[in-house]
């Protein structure tokens, strides 16, 4: 890897030539195609939280800024919401691809500044790996615990409890070991780290 400087004299930044061969290769999408029309970026609904706009990830991508990329939060706070790939002119799937950065990114061990959306990502795939289906209450209970933020939202979730919204007890899908064999050829172990 060589050392490059970007924005303002002084901050190097590393450059890691293949990070979009592996992005593209790992998510099975195409990104080279992007020619930053900010179309993605104008119709993000969450685009006022992001420290870098949908577009810039692409570029940062195409460009080899593995650690910006994985290091901010605008990958952990993406809703998949698909409207960034409905007005892509180009049909490149970003929600396939911030998925798959958030995947290096916990493979790599680099943390977020949005520590709880990365929990909430790790405690969600356990559950359906678990039960092979969302049991909100295991998942509450887990990120409760996880992030020390036990109350603030206990009143919603007693309404939810007392209209039945919420069950008690989980149940599994029939033929739980075939999703244990999709989350194997992942390289998922039964339970990951968090």
């Amino acid at each position: 890897m060589k050392v490059i400087t970007i924005g303002k004299i002084g901050n190097e930044e590393r450059v890691d030539p293949g990070f979009a061969d592996l992005v593209q290769q790992k998510s099975g999408k195409e990104l080279r195609q992007c020619y930053h029309c900010l179309k993605c970026s104008a119709g993000c609904p969450i685009s006022f939280a992001m420290d870098w706009t949908p577009n810039q990830i692409i570029r940062m991508v195409q460009l080899g800024l593995k650690e910006r990329v994985l290091s901010s939060s605008t990958i952990w706070l993406c809703a998949s919401c698909e409207t960034c790939f409905t007005r892509c002119p180009n049909e490149i799937d970003l929600p396939t691809i911030m998925d798959t950065l958030k995947e290096i990114a916990i493979r790599n061990g680099i943390k977020s500044e949005q520590a709880s959306i990365q929990i909430f990502h790790r405690v969600f795939l356990n559950c359906i790996r678990e039960y092979g289906r969302l049991h909100e209450l295991s998942l509450l209970a887990s990120l409760k615990v996880l992030t020390l933020n036990l109350f603030e939202d206990m009143g919603l979730g007693m309404k939810m409890f007392n209209k039945g919204k919420i069950n008690l007890l989980p149940t599994r899908i029939e033929n739980i070991h075939e999703l244990d064999a999709i989350f194997r050829a992942f390289g998922e172990s039964k339970r990951s780290k968090i």
